[in-house]
């Protein structure tokens, strides 16, 4: 059934829902609201973007683009608008230009998909290639807040300097954008500059339950959740390498406060396990039930 079938569908006389086909009925009902979700025509703009009386909002660059080029979306289209940290708003378009777009509040809108209640925090080591890109992506979609990229002793890359270092992390804040569109969030995840180890043991000292994930030496995820209370709100998990953890780093852990858990006796990939460890918090802690 197509969107516009859905709207006919809704149009339709509710008693229906009261017939012998009611359940039928309830349940294409509620496909039809998913799918109008999901076919929400999404794009993005920073706060500063929005006038100040929130009754107009401009789109720049790629988004523009899309718009015109991609959608062939005209003035008098319906779309919206998301602005990153967490507010979505029902839009007119009003002009559409090649590099920008002007577009008229109509509405504050509820965000296509909600967020989970769990700030959750991925520090994982830096990976070759596409992995931590793919790491980034996913994570974003299972509801991540934050994503810090770690320098550890057996990490598969090397930044070479700090302009690496910018253009790496621009390019995996564009992957938490357009996953965070696709997943229907309205919270762009922060991904942080790169920082060693060491320096993350020492900056997040401050009462929130910290868990290193490691091949070996640790304890199963059942028993450190133990003492980690139900409601908790915040959480950071850290994930090595493909070479996993020094024996070092994993001293210094401990020697932190942090709780190291072992998952399983398969051996994961790194992007593998950073992906099961984000889905297994969101279950424990955040909306994954």
């Amino acid at each position: 059934m197509g969107r516009a079938g859905c709207l006919a569908f809704f149009a339709s006389d509710v008693s229906e829902e009261r017939s012998t086909k009611g359940h039928e009925v309830l349940f294409r009902g509620s496909f039809c609201r998913w799918l109008i979700l999901m076919t929400r025509r999404r794009f993005y703009a920073p706060p500063s973007a929005f006038s100040a009386e929130l009754d107009s909002v401009g789109l720049a660059s790629d988004e523009a683009r899309h718009l015109r080029d991609v959608l062939r979306l005209k003035p008098g289209d319906e779309v919206y608008v998301f602005d990153g940290t967490g507010s979505e708003f029902h839009c007119r378009v009003e002009e559409s230009r090649r590099d920008s777009a002007d577009l008229k509040i109509i509405s504050k809108a509820e965000p296509a998909r909600p967020e989970s209640p769990l700030q959750l925090t991925l520090a994982v080591a830096l990976l070759k290639g596409e992995k931590f890109d793919l790491v980034v992506q996913k994570a974003t979609e299972l509801g991540i807040a934050r994503v810090v990229p770690l320098i550890t002793r057996y990490a598969d890359i090397r930044l070479r300097d700090e302009t690496d270092a910018v253009k790496r992390v621009a390019r995996w804040q564009r992957i938490a954008l357009e996953a965070a569109k696709q997943s229907g969030r309205a919270v762009v995840p922060e991904v942080n500059n790169p920082v060693s180890f060491a320096s993350l043991l020492q900056n997040t000292a401050d009462g929130m339950p910290r868990m290193l994930f490691s091949e070996r030496a640790g304890q199963s995820l059942s028993e450190a959740a133990k003492a980690i209370p139900a409601g908790v709100s915040r959480v950071t998990a850290l994930v090595g390498s493909e070479g996993g953890w020094a024996d070092e780093e994993l001293a210094g852990a401990r020697d932190a406060g942090l709780t190291v858990v072992t998952l399983g006796g398969r051996t994961l990939r790194a992007e593998t396990a950073a992906i099961t460890v984000v889905a297994l918090i969101q279950h424990l802690y955040g909306d994954l039930k």
